[in-house]
Parts: C-alpha cells; structure tokens; sequence
C-alpha cells in the first residue's frame, strides 16, 4: 500500500522555487530543508515520516530511471530487433537493393573482421544493489514496476561480486551475440546456399578486464587473475555444452565428448588454483601440476573444437542443426576459450621500475631530457639481444615486480590456458613512447610478444593535449616497434576521460580526444603503416556516467566515433575497430536483460556497419568559434581545479556523502580517524570526482567555463546547436547537466558551511533553547575555516553558470534546461538532515580525551559528517552496555550499577546513524536522477 505523505513535497519544492524568482536575497534549497525541519520540531514530520517520504521520491526516480534506460537503449521486442540485424546483414550483402549481392567472399570479409567491442570493466560504479540493478533491467525491458520497495544503496563491492555481475552480463551479450551471427548467417544461405556454411561472423566482440585490472588495486593477486581467467574458459565450454546439447547426438557426440573432457580438467585446475591472500608455496606447485598436467586436457586452443565442429555440420541430417552448429561456432572463433576477450591493465611506472630491476642499463627518469636519447638508445639495442627466459609457477610466486608480474601471469595464461586469444595489455599514464618499448622488451624477456596487444593509455590533459602523438612517434620511430606491429598486424590505442575530464572539462576532452585520434591516422600513413587495423579503444568517464549519454547509445557510439575521425582513417585505407567500455553495474545495465542486451548490441552494430562519408559539419568547416570555446573552457577548467576554494568545496562534506561503490574509498583516510582534508581535486579519483559535483548539484566538469565563450557570441552559440551534429551532439553532456544542476542548491550547500547563517537563524528561531545549539553550530564551522574559500568559488561557479544559462537558446525546439522539483526537494531534504546532524552533534557531552580525540575533534569529524566513525568513538567513550562480569558476586555488597550511557546513545549516537543513513538515502536516489554514479 502506498504511504500517503503528511504534506506534497514536490508541491512545495515547486512553491518555493517560483517565490524565489522574484527575491534575489532568497535561498530557496535553504527555504524548504528550514520548512522541513520546523515540521520535524513541530511535530508534524516524523523521522520515520520523513524516510517514507524519501522512499516514496525514490520509487518514482527509480520508475523514470527505468523508462529513460529503456529509450536510450531503443528496447523493443526481440523480434523486432532480431529483423533490424536481418536488415544490417542484407544491406551488407546487396548495398544496392536494385543490385545483384555483392561476392561472398567480399561479404565473408565484411562479416569476420570484428569492427566493434564491448568491454566490460569494474571501475567503482557499482551504485545500485545487484538485487535492485536487475529489477531496474527487468522494468526497462517492459517488466512490471516491483511490488515491494528496493534498497537504492549499493553494497560494498568485492572482486568476487564485481566478477559475478560482469559474467551474467556478458553471457547476455554473448547470447545477443549469437542472434546477430544467426542473422547474418540466414541472409548468407539466401543469397549463397552453397557457401554460407564456411561462414564465421563475428563484427561485433566482447572482452572484460574484471579480474584483471591491477592499476590502483591491491586487492587482486596473479593466483586472483589466473583463477578467474579460468572461470572464463569454463563458463565458455559450458556454453558450448549447452549449445550442443537440444542436438542430435549422432552428429555432435564426438565434439560433446571433448568439451566434456575439457570441463573436467578446467574444474580440476580451478579447485586447485591457491586462493586471494599470501600464497603458500606447496599449494602453488600443486596448482602448477594441475595447470602442465592437464593442459592439453583441457584445451589450449580451440583448434580440435572447431575441426570437431567441421564434421559436425557436414554430418548434420538437417538445416537447423547446420544453423545451431555454426552460430555456436561463431561464438568460439570469435572469443577462443574464453566468453569474453582478455584485457590486463596496470600502470606505466610499474613498467619502469621492472626495467630498471632487470636491465641495468636502463634507469633513471624516462622523463629526464637529459637522459633521454640515451635510454631509447639503451631499449632498442636491449630489444634487439634479449632472449626469452623460462617462466614457471614459481617464478611468478617469487617476482616482486609488478609489472614482470602480470606479463609472467599472461605468460601462463597463453601457455596453459589459451593460446589463440592475444590478450590486451593497456598501460595507464603513457607519457613516453620509451614505455611502450619497455612493455615490449619485458614480453619478450618473457616469450609472450606474440600475444600481447600493448596499448598505450591517453587520459590526462597533458596526455591528450601534447604528449598522445609523441608518444606514438617516439615509438613509431623504433625498427622493433613497428616489426611488432606489423606481425600483430594491428595498433591498439586507449583513450579515457577521468582525468583529462576533471582537470579540463569532460566535453573539452572529447575534443582533445578527436584531434589526437586524427593526428594517429596521419601518422601511420607517414610510417607506412596505413594498412595496419587500429584499434580505438574508450573508456569513458563522464560525469554523467561510463558508457552513457543523453540522447542514447546511438548519440554516445556518435560522441566517441565522429565522422570526421571515421572519414580521416578511412581517406588512408586504414581499417578501424571501436572498442567502448560499460563500466560497473552502471554500465552493465545496458545487457540487464537478454532485451537490453539485444538492442545494445544492434546499436553497437549498426554504428559499425554506418557508412562512411565526407564529413561537412560546420563545427569544422566554420571551426574557429568552437575551437575558442573548447579552448576558452579548458583554461577555465585548469584554473578551478587550482582554487583551493574548488577543493574546500568538493572535501568539505561532499566524499561523505557517498556509498562505497568500488574496493577502494574517494580519499584517503588519515592516521586519526576520519577522511583528510582535501587540498587538491588529486587527491581526489576522478569517479568520486564526479559523484561528489552530482551529490552537490552542479556539475562543473561538464559545464564550468562555457559560459564565457558562449556569451561572447551567443547567436554562433546557437547557430551551431541546430545546424551541426557534432556540437550539438558533444553539447547533449552541458544540456544534461544543467538539468542535474541549480545554482540555489549549491548555494544551499555553501551556506550551510557559513557561521553567518547559522547566527542568522539563531537570531530569528523563536524555538527555546535553539539560539544557543544554532550558536554552537557556528563557532564549530568558524573552525573549519571553510566560509572565505567556498564562497569565492561559489561566485566563480555560478557567474559562468548565469552567462552560460542566458546564452542557451530558448526558441527552435531548445528549452532552456533546468532541474526538475524533484531533484530539488531531494537536496532540500538533506539539507534538512545535515542540520539535524551538526545540531546534535553539538549536543554532545564533553569528556576527557581519549582513543586520540576530543569532544571538539568530534564534532570537527560531524561537521564533515564522518558520522559512523564518529559514532563508534562516541559508543567507545560512553559505552551503552555494562562491563563484562559486572553481574558477577564480588564477595561484597554490589555498587548500583547504572547500565551505561543508554540515554547519550538514544539521543545521540542512535538519530545520528538514521539521520545519516538518510543523508545517504538521498545519495543513492540522487544517482538515480543522474542516469548513473559519476
């Protein structure tokens, strides 16, 4: 039964807002949380009262969260999507429907060669309860609305549910998958009955790197990484099995029999594989034996399957059985013993060190000029002498270097698990072309080149803005490295926004990311390497969630692929895969259901079979405005991130109200309890980043410093919104935050920090008692020292938020964006809660020092709501149960016991816990409103 809420809270979020309009002394957000809180000490709003109004906000978001999911997907029955892959593949096979087919093995070609990648990662954006996640798929694929409330905050992710949630996934893509092989298979037999049998098509492939990625994680061991390489190859095999199993067994019996086989010893390997954790050396050498020993039992390549296969679907007594066999063979050639493609990642100063560990020569900063001509002197002749050594379980138990480590862990993985699949070996924080050799001398060193696609990693601002190209051309310039990339007969290139996106502007680095991806395709074609397939490889970090957009997959395939790069690479004859992360359960939501699965993968497909042609957008024919606005907004970006004010604002209370969503916290902890201060957005990662912009209302790495550029000139501003795609399309990220954003909410926030406000309420509560705890509250802020830094970036914020909002056009189908009363009155309520927070805290009893603080430090760690650490000290020093034996005979008359601090527990450390736990109810349905978690 739906609660009926003591009073409309959207009601008067909107009331509020229009009286504002005309008082431009007003706080609106301030207005409403005052009105809540006065109910609350009136008696007219309960907490329980209130966290039902929370859920009742929540329930609606998660229903508008789901609707929006399911349109950005372009959901629609799987028949339907099933003819529009049908009509792909026939478009392919007769451009011309006028037209004879072209030749099959032109279609073969068109149909083999993998044009397109989904990856799935596990950065911290698990933000929704794996529960709630398929429950919000469920409904975006038409399901019903759930019957009973969901818990919105999301659980503490381990690597072993990060795992789980990325493997239901792909199986849902793989299944996508194999409905895409059936039709281009089906339109194959119609124009070529003969021939369709030899057909493997695989345009669109899948891979992951959960379990793999050890950039900034210390939680993942090589036993971790080998252990869940091996799932993989099991769950393929399973696959298999359950494939072949509706088939005759006449005709797939052989082939039943080694995939049974295999399955046996792949468990046996997996039980004996030492688990997370210190390794004990007679567990690594048994699991070492079982790894050799069954090797070949098991499968090192997928070569006696598919010749297995071959007699299958010659035997096969019917069509439909020759269908199943190919489409499942599909799956295995495309993805070798393995569901998903392998991708390993880790950090190009763990590179350097192992170098410098193993080959003398080669020390020193890669970045010293000094040096500099002498190191690449030093690798190249290294790469031309080193032998490979033998790897064994026991030198990789024994390796300290991390890097070594993990091309020792591939090592293995091509040796004894599979050898057909060359596995991604993405670099984070390439600055040197020297460390790509380095990753290529170590691979050699190891014997493991041939399977290793080493990709350099481009997200920082200096990365994307001066270094990516040199980078590539210090490597380029090497006779090694351009011999290892025309054996690989391919060139794999990562780009990510995280940290280009914080520290310059998300939508400013899309445009970075363009150029420098223009600049590679010159450069291939100067080395005569044009005919080399290149592989484009994005990961996203938007501040409006990994793999999303606001127009929809469609308009984010467009973002991350516009034509102008896909008409220079193709102007050189230079074939190009696209490779796009889904990041977390955020992006896993895209393969929720196998409806969602099926639509992404056609969109997926449909962008990389969208014709190429001469691109004419004015954003580059009449390029000088743009170019001025994006550069404009860069250097404003650059200098908020270096306010202090910037990051007093986001340290301030914004890392607290965040839910862990990954294995690691937004920011470190200090040696005396609670978060440290932040001093700079470093210290901050770049999906906290984001999260704490959206839990404040204004998401700056999206709009901060286009305003100047478009009040300058606010009629081109406009002009380009409705004649180009490009900007228009880059511009959906500003329009979506602004609609996430409202200048009174942060204001709200600011405020809050402010003495001033506080003693403005003081002297106007007419509530006894309330003058003096309001007073409190103010010379426990005045501490902080927050006030002077977050007001001066608050002025910054929002006289660029004011041009930017009076420039947006409001006529010709534009509206001028806005944030929705519901959004609004969720900020308001925690608001609310956080007043409730610091007014209690100021309440609390004094006492002596002990366990490394004091009352004041107390309070300090409320005020920036560090509330269950500081909760749990309070229970310490006033602990609410009895000493243990305190009921005991002691031989004497007893001394009254008083049972412990009950009442200091009931009125202060029991509502701090729920008010806070609200605070972060609010979060989680915040995220909701935000399409996803940073």
């Amino acid at each position: 039964m739906r609660h009926d809420p003591p009073f409309d809270i959207l009601r008067l979020a909107a009331e509020t807002r229009q009286a504002a309009v005309s008082d431009p002394f007003g706080s609106p957000a301030l207005a409403l949380a005052l009105l809540l809180s006065r109910r609350m000490d009136d008696g007219g709003l309960s907490r329980a009262e209130l966290a039902q109004l929370l859920r009742d906000l929540g329930q609606s978001a998660f229903r508008d969260r789901a609707a929006r999911l399911r349109e950005a997907v372009g959901v629609v029955p799987i028949a339907e999507t099933d003819q529009a892959l049908t009509a792909l593949a026939t478009r392919i096979a007769r451009p011309d429907p006028q037209d004879s087919p072209v030749r099959f093995a032109a279609f073969a070609v068109a149909a083999e060669r993998p044009r397109a990648a989904a990856v799935f990662t596990a950065h911290p954006t698990f933000s929704l309860p794996p529960v709630t996640n398929k429950a919000l798929a469920a409904m975006a694929s038409g399901g019903p609305a759930p019957t009973e409330v969901l818990p919105l905050r999301p659980d503490v992710p381990t690597l072993a549910m990060e795992f789980a949630q990325a493997a239901e996934a792909i199986i849902h893509a793989r299944d996508a998958l194999d409905r895409m092989a059936g039709a281009f298979l089906k339109v194959a037999r119609d124009f070529w009955p003969d021939r369709w049998l030899r057909l493997e098509p695989r345009p669109v492939i899948l891979a992951s790197w959960v379990g793999y990625d050890t950039d900034g994680r210390t939680d993942i061991g090589w036993q971790d990484t080998l252990r869940l390489r091996l799932s993989m190859k099991r769950m393929q095999l399973e696959r298999l099995k359950l494939q072949l199993d509706p088939l005759e067994e006449e005709t797939t019996g052989p082939l039943r029999q080694r995939v049974d086989e295999a399955l046996l010893a792949v468990d046996e390997q997996i039980a004996a594989c030492p688990p997370s954790g210190p390794t004990e050396p007679m567990a690594v050498r048994d699991f070492a034996h079982k790894l050799v020993g069954l090797r070949e039992a098991a499968l090192v390549t997928p070569v006696p399957l598919l010749d297995l296969f071959e007699s299958a679907i010659a035997e096969a007594a019917d069509e439909e059985t020759r269908m199943a066999l190919c489409v499942a063979r599909a799956g295995l050639a495309a993805h070798g013993l393995s569901l998903a493609g392998t991708h390993v990642r880790l950090n190009a100063a763990q590179l350097h060190n192992a170098a410098r560990l193993h080959f003398a020569e080669i020390g020193g900063d890669p970045a010293d000029p000094a040096r500099r001509r002498a190191t690449f002197a030093a690798v190249n002749e290294a790469l031309q002498h080193v032998k490979p050594e033998p790897v064994d379980m026991g030198g990789l138990m024994a390796e300290q270097a991390s890097a070594l480590r993990l091309i020792m862990t591939v090592t293995q993985i091509a040796k004894h698990v599979d050898a057909s699949q060359p596995v991604r070996f993405l670099i984070a924080e390439t600055e040197s072309g020297l460390t790509l050799l380095i990753a290529l001398l170590l691979a050699r060193l190891c014997g493991v080149e041939e399977h290793l696609e080493i990709s350099p990693l481009f997200e920082t601002a200096e990365a994307l803005e001066h270094r990516g190209e040199r980078v590539v051309e210090e490597a380029l310039r090497s006779p090694a490295w351009r011999d290892y990339l025309r054996k690989l007969g391919r060139l794999c290139l990562q780009f990510g926004y995280s940290d280009s996106g914080r520290y310059v502007g998300q939508v400013q680095a899309s445009q970075l990311i363009e150029r420098l991806k223009l600049r590679v395709a010159d450069l291939l074609d100067r080395y005569g390497l044009g005919d080399l397939e290149v592989v484009l490889f994005d990961t996203h970090g938007e501040g409006l969630g990994r793999a999303g957009h606001p127009d929809g997959l469609a308009a984010r395939l467009d973002y991350l692929d516009p034509p102008a790069v896909r008409a220079a690479f193709a102007a050189h004859d230079t074939p190009v895969r696209l490779e796009t992360s889904f990041q977390g359960s955020d992006g896993y939501l895209n393969f929720g259901t196998p409806e969602l699965a099926q639509a992404t993968i056609a969109r997926i497909a449909e962008h990389a079979f969208a014709p190429v042609e001469a691109d004419s957008d004015p954003v580059y024919a009449e390029g000088g405005f743009a170019n001025d606005l994006f550069a404009g907004a860069r250097a404003a970006m650059s200098a908020l991130v270096d306010d202090p004010g910037y990051a007093a604002l986001l340290g301030a209370i914004g890392t607290a109200l965040l839910d862990r969503t990954g294995s690691r916290p937004a920011a470190r902890q200090s040696d005396s309890g609670g978060p440290n201060v932040i001093r700079h957005v470093r210290e901050l990662r770049a999906i906290p980043n984001n999260a704490v912009l959206q839990q404040l209302g204004f998401l700056a790495t999206l709009t901060h410093g286009m305003g100047d550029g478009a009040s300058r000139e606010p009629d081109t501003f406009a002009d380009l919104l409705r004649r180009s795609p490009r900007f228009r399309n880059a511009m959906a990220f500003v329009r979506a935050a602004l609609r996430c954003s409202d200048p009174d909410v942060l204001r709200g926030y600011v405020a809050s920090l402010d003495p001033g406000m506080w003693l403005d309420r003081a002297a106007h509560t007419r509530r006894a008692g309330r003058p003096a705890a309001l007073m409190r509250v103010a010379r426990a802020l005045e501490d902080l020292g927050l006030t002077d830094p977050t007001r001066r970036v608050l002025r910054r914020l929002l006289a660029d938020d004011i041009r930017l909002r009076g420039a947006w056009p409001k006529e010709g189908g534009y509206v001028a964006p806005a944030m929705s009363d519901r959004l609004f009155a969720l900020h308001a309520l925690r608001l609310c809660l956080i007043h409730r927070i610091w007014l209690i805290a100021v309440e609390m009893p004094d006492f002596s020092p002990r366990h490394s603080v004091t009352r004041e430090g107390l309070v300090q760690r409320l005020l920036r709501l560090d509330v269950e650490g500081a909760a749990d000290v309070f229970d310490a020093v006033f602990p609410v149960v009895e000493p243990a034996g305190a009921s005991l005979d002691f031989a004497e008359p007893p001394t009254p016991r008083h049972g412990g601090y009950g009442r200091e527990h009931e009125e202060i450390t029991e509502p701090l816990r729920e008010l806070f736990a609200m605070v972060r109810e609010v979060s989680a349905v915040v995220t909701l409103e935000c399409d996803a978690f940073g």
